[in-house]
């Protein structure tokens, strides 16, 4: 009877310790990431805007938007926010963005719909390209959970993967966007 209970604890505590905790492991689609290059002084940009928020709201739940301020537009006059980064250039770059406001869907190239040679998509398509991503099956399932300490101004943040299929890719990486809300 000792030997079944150390077998029933070491199997509870070997499937513990490689069970997955937050992440589904249900077969799903993939998601959506609009990053939408824009910025304050960008005309077009609050039509952009509209644009992204009405594919966000037709897919709840599937769509992440993050707003990168970046370019000529993006440059603050005195008194105004600066919402740029340090990273925005270097994406903006990557996407080959050659007016404003652009967008890419899952830094994936569309031919036929980009701006010039990167990922960057003009406003107006961004609906379609999101949409064929979204019905597309996604090998891999990623959750994430942030932790914040008040106290000690620590953001911890666990990712989990649970692959459903075999990848594509012989290298698969993960970011990690910390977006701001307020």
């Amino acid at each position: 009877m000792k030997n079944l209970f150390t077998l029933f604890v070491t199997l509870f505590c070997v499937q513990f310790l490689f069970a997955q905790n937050f992440v589904s492991t249900v077969p799903e689609n993939k998601n959506v990431i609009l990053e939408e290059f824009t910025g304050i002084h960008c005309g077009y940009c609050p039509d952009g805007h509209v644009l992204a928020q009405n594919f966000y709201n037709a897919n709840p739940g599937d769509v992440v938007l993050v707003n990168i301020h970046s370019g000529s537009y993006a440059n603050p006059s005195p008194g105004e926010p600066d919402f740029r980064t340090p990273f925005g250039p270097a994406i903006d770059a990557q996407a080959g963005v050659a007016g404003y406001p652009a967008g890419t869907i899952n830094r994936h190239l569309f031919p036929g719909m980009q701006q010039g040679t990167g990922t960057a998509m003009s406003r107006g398509d961004w609906a379609t390209a999101g949409g064929q991503t979204l019905a597309q099956s996604s090998c891999v399932n990623v959750a994430a959970e942030a932790f914040l300490n008040i106290s000690t101004r620590v953001l911890t943040v666990d990712v989990e993967a649970y692959y459903t299929d075999n990848s594509t890719s012989t290298t698969n990486k993960v970011n990690v966007v910390l977006l701001q809300n307020n």
